[in-house]
């Protein structure tokens, strides 16, 4: 059980071996931070085999490097704050480490570490040269580019300058009570995507997929919350190994919808072969890079050669995939078509074992005005699977730019639909008159003109619709001009003649909208609903007799706010102010 790695502190055997070679040279370190720069000229973190090991070694650089002090007490502070304390196997392996000082001579256990990190990074060398000799399409001295990329990397070590190999992390064997300090899933993007995983959007050709991963990744550069989904913001590196030359337009059109740059997007407009030798570099320099989110548009172009239907062969491409997250701890995000049938991501079915998230996106319409995209989540691997999402497209013209013929440049955007609160169906009266206050279509209009303005915009509803929008819309304006004129009005105006509305210091909030009438019983005389009968509100005297007149005292009251009516408003039968009337806000019969 010696290749069994712990993730908590564990007792050590008497004769010192690579775990305890690590403990002393941090521990020498924390406790005399003047041999740090001989430690460095050394190693490097990432030739520490146990991880809580490297992020424990990196506190203590940091703390040396900005002059404070290395204590157990001071490192266990600076991992709280990264929020990185129990990966580092908490506050009793700090001290446990912190106590480990290796005699006082940390450069001799540097040496050690050193040493084993050698050894492990020629054994990866040696793995990766039989897999490339072993594959189905081999070539001879194809494997020698591993062997000339390694030493080179060990001449740039060697000569003291910044090359660090590409060592790759081994297999962890846990016993089961370090499951427990095993770290839990870290949101991306909300419930959909996360760090240190392997995900997939699938989906027909043309079917919106790389719109939507565009629209994924501006939001995690940037951090915008994406269509009411939590966002960890972080670097995003794009490989448009596919349709390199629309990416240009699809984000523009994003930073003038949201009025900002897609900063935190980085974009490799080529592919990169998962099996060639070059796949080691972006490993390597994405390793340096430590983004948040990697996008493979599309696994298929990065993968060429490679016989999609061999679960050996595919299984390959996703070990690389694999090779590619285990160093940089991203979520990498790749783009795959689906089948001529079915719903599953063409090929081999060795890809989807293992995919910690499966999206699948399609659309359905035929422009950009009818078109929705739909985003199911087709697997999401120890955990709920979400509610379906579902988008409409917004056309976006692009500032200054047009076709030989003149024509704007445009390009579209996703809208959730999800998200749009109360959008009336289209082919609504309700649909209709947005459409109209949107055009600032004159509110005089009747329907004659507003049917012809439908024809030359091709919108198609019966004539009733139309006029019922027209009413709606007249409505909405008469009570806008009343409340216009009482703002207008003289200040000693008689309250009679004023035009009332709902006074805001009665009641609790959204009284008016819960009781717009009195649930009284009807009273003898009174019609349904109305309340009983009350004095007239104390009057100031009268002009012409001092006292309240006879019209006056026979005047009802609003059954809305209590207060008089205008005599001849309720002579022709309103028991309601024009402004207080909650559902239209003008005659109740309307």
């Amino acid at each position: 059980m010696e290749n069994v790695r712990h993730l908590e502190p564990r007792d050590q055997p008497s004769v010192p071996g690579l775990v305890d070679a690590e403990m002393d040279v941090i521990g020498g370190c924390m406790y005399d931070p003047r041999r740090i720069p001989a430690v460095l000229a050394i190693l490097q973190g990432s030739d520490f085999a146990r991880p809580a090991h490297e992020l424990i070694w990196t506190v203590v650089t940091y703390l040396a490097k900005h002059g404070e002090p290395t204590t157990a007490l001071a490192v266990e502070l600076e991992l709280e704050k990264r929020k990185e304390l129990t990966r580092a196997g908490g506050r009793a392996y700090v001290l446990q480490v912190a106590g480990h000082v290796g005699g006082g001579d940390p450069e001799y256990w540097a040496e050690k570490v050193r040493a084993a990190a050698d050894l492990r990074a020629e054994a990866e060398l040696g793995r990766r040269i039989v897999q490339q000799a072993t594959a189905p399409d081999a070539e001879p001295g194809t494997a020698v580019t591993f062997i000339d990329s390694y030493l080179q990397r060990q001449k740039e070590r060697a000569a003291g300058r910044s090359g660090d190999p590409a060592d790759a992390l081994l297999a962890e064997l846990l016993d089961a009570s370090s499951l427990d300090n095993m770290p839990t899933l870290e949101p991306l993007v909300g419930d959909l995507l996360h760090l240190d995983t392997l995900a997939r959007i699938i989906g027909p050709s043309g079917h919106m997929k790389s719109f939507v991963t565009i629209d994924l990744a501006g939001h995690v550069g940037t951090g915008m919350k994406w269509h009411g989904h939590h966002v960890r913001q972080g670097t995003v590196v794009y490989l448009v190994a596919e349709g390199a030359r629309g990416i240009r337009q699809r984000v523009r059109a994003w930073e003038k919808h949201y009025g900002q740059p897609m900063h935190g997007v980085l974009f490799l407009p080529r592919p990169v072969q998962a099996r060639g030798p070059e796949w080691d570099t972006l490993i390597e320099a994405m390793r340096r890079l430590q983004p948040a989110m990697i996008v493979i548009d599309t696994q298929a172009r990065v993968s060429v050669g490679v016989e999609e239907n061999s679960n050996t062969e595919l299984g390959i491409v996703i070990e690389r995939m694999d090779d590619l997250r285990r160093a940089t701890e991203a979520c990498v995000l790749l783009i795959h078509h689906t089948g001529h049938v079915g719903e599953h991501g063409r090929g081999a079915s060795a890809a989807k074992g293992a995919l910690q998230s499966e999206m699948h996106v399609s659309k359905k319409g035929d422009n950009a005005k009818n078109i929705v995209v739909t985003m199911k989540v087709g697997k999401q691997k120890d955990s709920e699977e979400g509610a379906d999402l579902q988008f409409g497209l917004k056309v976006v013209t692009l500032d200054g730019e047009h076709k030989p013929d003149g024509r704007p440049v445009t390009s579209v955007v996703l809208e959730s639909l999800d998200q749009r609160p109360d959008v009336p169906a289209i082919g609504t009266p309700e649909w209709l008159v947005r459409r109209l206050d949107t055009d600032r279509v004159d509110m005089r209009w009747g329907s004659p003109r507003v049917i012809e303005w439908c024809r030359e915009r091709g919108i198609q509803m019966r004539k009733d619709k139309i006029e019922e929008a027209i009413r709606i819309r007249k409505r909405k304006g008469s009570f806008e001009e009343l409340q216009d004129v009482r703002n207008d009005l003289p200040p000693n105006l008689p309250r009679d003649l004023e035009p009332q509305t709902p006074p805001d210091s009665r009641g609790m909030s959204g009284e008016f909208e819960e009781n717009p009438r009195s649930n009284i019983p009807p009273q003898p005389g009174g019609g349904p609903g109305d309340g009983p009968s009350k004095p007239p509100s104390p009057r100031s005297p009268s002009r012409e007799g001092g006292g309240v007149g006879e019209d006056e005292k026979n005047t009802p009251l609003c059954t809305v706010c209590d207060t008089p009516l205008n005599p001849d408003w309720a002579h022709r039968g309103h028991d309601t102010h024009l402004g207080c009337d909650p559902r239209t806000g003008s005659h109740p019969a309307a």
